[in-house]
């Protein structure tokens, strides 16, 4: 089952995809507020609502306010080995905020602070069941599904200092959608790619994790519950900017392409923040 959140003139709904129709699930507004019913696979399979072309279709962040999103870095190897680091014994956490969230076609904003705008295709897991200290072999249980995400990086401001979260949650920079892609159509392993104006920046299969979606959710959960809603961005592969000799960085007027095979692709022009 693909849910996704769809910006209508009345404001934002719910809906389910099929094929190329999207049908609403009366009384959600976003796919974060049906997560919070426990029954919302049956409500969502049962939708009968008000339909849309998914051709044209406005499309808001799948999960417009998370309440948490914890984000892990160093989880690719290629990636660790481009920016000289060592494989890590655990994952490497930082947050998000909603504000850096938007849609899976919206622009993304060019700070006019920042000289250092990178790219990082991700493969995000939204939680669909709450749970504190989930054991590894429950975690798929809490796994409501799986999205594309891109945590575009202010690399300039993410290095002044050894804490990252200056450089990673910049307000309207984060790509994140189309759909939630539930488990039984997705698990991880297909090829992940971020392409810039249509050259291809980096490609690899999202099951070459370091730490695999269900550890993550089990060794987060220790630290802090997990509920409805909320994102674990998983980690982004070898091929960002910031490591190639001379550095490449985002600029205004281009178009950042992040696709992961089926769960759908991001398509975000670059406009330089007034």
């Amino acid at each position: 089952m693909k849910l996704l959140t769809l910006r209508t003139p009345a404001g934002t709904r719910a809906v389910r995809q099929d094929g190329a129709t999207l049908t609403e699930i009366d009384g959600y507004a976003t796919v974060g507020d049906l997560l919070k019913n426990p029954g919302w696979k049956d409500v969502a399979a049962a939708a009968t609502g008000a339909t849309h072309a998914y051709d044209g279709a406005e499309l808001a962040a799948v999960v417009p306010a998370p309440g948490k999103i914890i984000c892990v870095g160093h989880n690719y190897r290629n990636h660790i080995q481009e920016m000289g680091r060592e494989i890590p014994a655990y994952p490497t956490l930082f947050a998000k905020y909603a504000e850096s969230l938007i849609g899976p076609h919206d622009d993304l904003a060019l700070p006019q602070e920042s000289d250092a705008v990178d790219w990082e295709a991700e493969l995000a897991v939204i939680i669909g069941k709450p749970g504190r200290r989930i054991a590894v072999a429950d975690a798929a249980c809490h796994i409501a599904g799986y999205a594309v995400l891109n945590d575009v990086s202010m690399r300039d401001y993410q290095f002044r200092t050894i804490q990252w979260l200056q450089g990673k949650t910049w307000e309207k920079s984060t790509p994140f959608g189309p759909a939630l892609v539930t488990p039984d159509e997705f698990a991880a392993g297909p090829l992940m790619t971020s392409a810039v104006d249509g050259e291809t920046m980096q490609q690899t299969p999202t099951g070459d994790l370091v730490f695999t979606p269900e550890f993550l959710v089990s060794y987060i959960s220790t630290i802090i519950t997990l509920n409805p809603g909320d994102v674990i961005a998983t980690g982004t592969p070898g091929g960002v900017g910031h490591a190639r000799d001379p550095k490449v960085y985002l600029q205004e007027g281009q178009v950042l392409t992040t696709t992961i095979e089926g769960l759908g692709q991001l398509n975000n022009r670059v406009v330089k923040e007034a």
